[in-house]
């Protein structure tokens, strides 16, 4: 089961196409006299910001109406649906490849959480380790028997995509929980995320991300902070009438909307945004849930998050190029298509149109003009990580709303000025390389128990 995308030839007209669009967007306004440079710059940002304010702040003075479509407790962090009268079956993905570091742990963790015994199953997917994990899982067999282990071999092809489309048609339970191998998730999570998402009568369902490692060092507290940044913008998204991404660990799928999707896309680095897509097309609602977190570790040096990021901003823009006709068609809303918009313009567009902007600025002598518009991208983040920081959460401490914090967490999310520029360029000239390129997980933090996470909700 391989579901369709754009082949390796056919992306890099798109990615040329909008490369050189937002290059002569950043470019052209040079060319106008006097104030009026700038009012393209100004139009964009009026737009952008009601965008901004719409997304994030709105919804803290209007936290008493919801959307139509969103059930009460999606927007109240810390309120849970009721528990439900029968549970159904839920299956636990998790597609591992040299995890021997932390595949062991995550399995003795899965199989304590509270949920009726009969109606889970947990499923690891040994996608051609070459380390010490096949070892561990068979000795986690012996000691968990409703741990069952699917190997495949490691060129099988697919990437992650092709690792769960392989196990897909053995699954028989109403929902999977699809983990990363160095996720922890306390003992009555599963029962609330189910709940939530039964009682929602949503098709998929996100948990907020949360770092364990955040003390670590700079780089992961300023991951730690967009963690929480980009679960406040996703649940202002939903608010709105927008649209909720899938996030890879800790997403809940109804099964049969998976299959309704033609199972994971195998033509894509990032599974979980092009699911997103799929989903939305489809008319599959999704939703984010802020407590409880899924809690995993980020990662620790510039190169691994340089990776990382890379691999995320091609997915996201592969994406785009392969669902416009749906995406503007009749399969969104109105304020789905708006809410798109102002996303796409945000993530994608705006990056490569400030380094247009900048290197236009230095080749003709004249002034910077999209400084209003790049105040407003990081304004909202700013505002993000304040109202996200600033909630009762559960799971590992958020880093504590202060100016130093607040300016590390705005400063560093100018990498992705760097790095959707850069990715823009490599996809317009490049193949796509469809490889596994996994984050290296080396077992940081601790899971909490269920008395370690009542102590651990505050307002921090």
């Amino acid at each position: 089961m391989a579901a369709g995308g754009t082949s390796t030839g056919a992306r890099r007209p798109p990615a040329a196409l909008f490369l050189i669009s937002c290059c002569a967007a950043g470019a052209a306004p040079h060319a106008l006299e006097g104030s009026r440079a700038l009012w393209p710059s100004l139009a964009l940002t009026l737009l952008l910001g009601a965008y901004a304010a719409r997304t994030v702040f709105l919804p803290l003075l209007n936290r008493g109406q919801h959307a139509a479509t969103t059930p009460p407790q999606a927007s109240e962090p810390g309120a849970v649906a009721e528990p439900l009268s029968g549970w159904p079956a839920v299956d636990l993905v998790v597609a591992a490849r040299d995890e021997e570091a932390v595949i062991g742990r995550l399995v003795e963790r899965l199989a304590q959480l509270s949920y009726p015994e009969e109606q889970l199953r947990l499923w690891v997917i040994d996608d051609g380790s070459q380390d010490q994990t096949p070892a561990v899982l068979e000795s986690c067999q012996n000691r968990f028997p409703q741990l069952q282990v699917l190997r495949r071999e490691r060129d099988a092809g697919g990437g992650k995509s092709g690792a769960l489309n392989t196990l897909l048609p053995q699954l028989q339970g109403r929902w999977l929980l699809v983990l990363d191998a160095d996720a922890q998730f306390q003992p009555d999570g599963l029962k609330r995320l189910v709940s939530f998402a039964e009682q929602g009568a949503w098709s998929a369902v996100q948990l907020r991300k949360a770092v364990v490692n955040a003390d670590h060092n700079l780089l992961t507290r300023a991951q730690a902070m967009e963690m929480a940044l980009d679960a406040v913008i996703q649940q202002g998204r939903l608010r709105s009438g927008g649209v909720v991404e899938l996030r890879g660990n800790g997403q809940l799928l109804q099964r049969q909307a998976v299959l309704t999707c033609d199972g994971f896309n195998e033509a894509t680095v990032t599974d979980d945004l092009d699911l997103s897509f799929r989903l939305l097309v489809e008319g599959q609602p999704v939703a984010l849930l802020w407590d409880p977190p899924i809690q995993e570790e980020a990662v620790t040096g510039l190169m691994g998050l340089w990776r990382q990021r890379q691999r995320w901003a091609e997915g996201g823009l592969q994406r785009f190029f392969d669902y416009w006709p749906q995406l503007t068609g009749p399969a969104t809303t109105a304020a789905q298509k708006l809410d798109l918009t102002g996303f796409f313009l945000l993530q994608y567009a705006l990056p490569v149109m400030a380094v247009a902007d900048l290197i236009t600025s230095a080749l003709t002598g004249t002034a910077p003009l999209l400084w209003p518009l790049s105040f407003v991208a990081f304004g909202l983040s700013g505002g993000a990580i304040l109202v996200g920081c600033s909630r009762r959460n559960e799971g590992p401490a958020l880093p504590g709303v202060n100016p130093l914090n607040l300016a590390l967490g705005i400063a560093y999310l100018g990498h992705w000025f760097v790095v959707i520029p850069f990715t823009s360029l490599r996809m317009a000239l490049l193949p796509k390389r469809l490889v596994w390129a996994k984050t290296l997980h080396v077992g940081a933090g601790h899971a909490l128990t269920a008395e370690e996470a009542d102590l651990s909700t505050q307002v921090l």
